[in-house]
């Protein structure tokens, strides 16, 4: 893993994630992680709501389409490891652990501001709660990663049977909330493994993960935010957050990163 492995969301409440999210686990995978669903059954093998709706294709607008991603044994670290390669002076910014209700919308609006399309992984509960929130970041451009349900670390520790639950029950969410399919998925806090890879590519997932973390969920202060994104280089994946706790520092961080960023000649690709 890059980087240090950041708290859970919302301050850490696994309780509130189990109690909130742990039946939705087992409605949306099966029985969940202890369910009879083995990991080597595919997402179409889960039990699935009966109103599911059937999912469009990923929004336009990514720099990189599915179809373009080639099948991987490790995560993409940076934009050289996706194919077709990105453009020269291409980076990509990535915002993790939401949607959140305040700041959410917030980085939606400094986004739209600048023009800036961005990947975000969602955790499912959180997708559960905001379904509007998620459905606007797809209907404002931005692409969309799937974060896993619940968020729990490490993720690399878990037996692939709640790998898999953990995985397709967020994919349901987003799917329901927002009509779209993700193609990636970024393991929580870092936390890879062969075998993650292993069952995110059995989902047709892309294992996501970066190379420049600023470490803004243990708010380090916007300076040291805003100084660690500043130093990255051409084909660079950006990690930040807009759920997790108090974004404020993130929020301002980037209103000075993201156009010192493109005054350097750095343009924003969604994955």
């Amino acid at each position: 893993m890059l980087g240090g492995r950041p708290p859970a969301p919302d301050g850490g409440a696994r309780s509130d994630a189990g109690s909130d999210a742990g039946s939705d686990a087992g409605s949306d995978a099966g029985s969940g992680a202890n369910g009879p669903a083995g990991h080597h059954q595919g997402a179409g093998a889960l039990r699935r709501p009966p109103e599911r709706r059937s999912p469009a294709a990923v929004p336009d607008g990514g720099a990189f389409p599915p179809a373009s991603l080639r099948a991987r044994r490790r995560p993409v670290h940076s934009l050289s490891d996706l194919a077709p390669a990105a453009p020269g002076n291409a980076i990509a910014l990535t915002i993790d652990d939401g949607p959140h209700p305040e700041w959410t919308p917030r980085m939606l609006d400094l986004l739209a501001e600048h023009d800036v399309r961005a990947t975000f992984s969602l955790i499912g509960v959180h997708v559960r709660r905001h379904p509007r929130l998620a459905e606007r970041i797809v209907r404002a451009g931005h692409q969309v990663c799937n974060h896993s349900m619940r968020h729990p670390m490490p993720f690399d520790r878990l037996t692939p049977r709640r790998m898999t639950a953990e995985i397709v029950a967020a994919q349901h969410r987003i799917e329901d909330a927002t009509g779209v399919t993700a193609r990636l998925f970024r393991a929580p806090g870092g936390g890879w493994s062969r075998r993650v890879v292993e069952v995110a590519g059995e989902h047709g997932l892309i294992p996501v993960d970066w190379d420049v973390d600023p470490r803004d969920w243990s708010r380090p202060g916007t300076r040291r935010i805003a100084r660690s994104m500043l130093a990255c280089r051409p084909g660079a994946i950006l990690l930040c957050h807009d759920g997790g706790g108090d974004r404020s520092e993130t929020i301002r961080a980037l209103r000075t990163v993201i156009p010192r960023l493109k005054h350097r000649g750095l343009t924003f690709v969604a994955l």
